[in-house]
């Protein structure tokens, strides 16, 4: 149901450009004043009437430099979308092996933060460079029980991994700008840099302690290449009103054992003025990813997230968000933004961690 609504209102967001063109040219051109007005409000409309959770801006002529820090926490399991219990995950065969035949290890809660650094350069108003650093931190705390008859609690334990997990060079360009509205694509290629094969003391069903290779959710980087494609369009509603809508697409085109798999991203999202420095913003977010691509056959815990089917699927969040348009430095604007995502619905595939929540705090300087 909720996805019923999501496609509606995209569609809705579509007929409302196609309405919104149709009318522009059955009124007259603006005069020389109004241009020139507007002309201000694309600057703007690069950044600051844009949430900080939005990847893949245009940059009006000049240089930006912008640092964002996410952070997503997990708790709990879900069954195709369902909450599921520790007795229930116990008695799931263990597909890897049969040696225990049952899953016996169970992920209890995960915290994953991302910094993304990146700098922008614009030669003109019609292309935009950006060359973006990704770096990853991941921390999961476990359960494991013993395998047979009562599958008692052996005991709980952590694993952390964190590293420099990706590269992505960009190249934005502008498809059509009127008074009111801006389109511009995005081809990137992102290379992931991160170790796929990162290791961790871990508590086997028996009690001991191992050190084994950490399951695919854990890694920093998956060893593969992909090309992400985009589409963004910024319309002013009215004054200080924004209208905007992004559709993304990455595609893998080179893996070594496995990769994360392809996905597509819609948001659409209302930003609001409420002054001269401050704006709030209200977003959704659906997400459709695929299952893990291959596998490595040396990760192999009887726990949900050694199995490569357990991955992927369709979620949808909602972002409230704040962007503060301020005059710190010297140079251009400072914007400093903050949104928090909640998940509407969780049809993810198989059995994985359900999400709590994600934030994201940012700062761009125009220079």
């Amino acid at each position: 149901m909720k996805f019923l609504l999501l496609k509606i209102f995209f569609l809705l967001s579509t007929f409302l450009f196609a309405e919104v063109d149709s009318l522009e040219h059955d009124h007259a051109m603006h005069d020389h004043s109004a241009m020139t007005e507007m002309d201000s409000s694309h600057h703007s409309m690069s950044h600051g009437f844009i949430p900080i959770g939005i990847m893949g801006n245009m940059h009006h002529k000049g240089f930006m430099l912008s640092i964002k820090h996410g952070r997503m926490k997990m708790d709990g399991n879900i069954l195709d979308g369902k909450n599921i219990s520790d007795s229930e995950i116990l008695s799931m065969r263990n597909p890897l092996s049969t040696m225990p035949t049952n899953l016996s290890i169970i992920p209890k809660n995960m915290d994953m933060k991302m910094t993304m650094i990146d700098a922008m350069f614009a030669p003109n108003n019609n292309f935009t460079f950006m060359l973006m650093a990704t770096y990853v931190s991941k921390d999961m705390n476990l359960s494991s029980f013993s395998p047979m008859m009562a599958r008692n609690l052996v005991g709980q334990f952590s694993t952390s991994a964190s590293d420099l997990s990706s590269l992505t060079l960009s190249g934005l360009f502008n498809i059509s700008q009127t008074d009111n509205s801006k389109w511009h694509g995005e081809i990137s290629l992102k290379e992931s840099i991160g170790k796929n094969d990162s290791t961790a003391m871990a508590l086997t069903p028996m009690g001991k302690k191992i050190k084994m290779i950490m399951p695919y959710a854990m890694q920093p980087g998956d060893d593969s290449t992909s090309l992400i494609f985009g589409l963004t369009n910024l319309r002013e509603l009215g004054e200080g009103i924004f209208l905007g809508n992004q559709l993304k697409r990455k595609n893998v085109v080179s893996e070594a054992d496995w990769s994360f798999g392809d996905a597509t991203e819609l948001s659409s999202w209302v930003q609001y003025s409420l002054s001269k420095i401050m704006s709030i913003s209200s977003r959704l977010k659906f997400v459709d990813a695929d299952s893990l691509s291959g596998r490595n056959p040396l990760i192999m815990a009887p726990v949900q997230t050694a199995n490569p089917n357990n991955y992927g699927g369709k979620e949808l969040h909602l972002g409230l968000g704040m962007n503060l348009n301020l005059d710190l430095l010297p140079g251009g604007k400072d914007t400093i933004g903050i949104e928090i995502l909640k998940p509407l619905d969780q049809d993810k595939n198989n059995l994985q961690m359900k999400t709590d929540y994600q934030i994201i705090i940012g700062y761009q300087k125009s220079l």
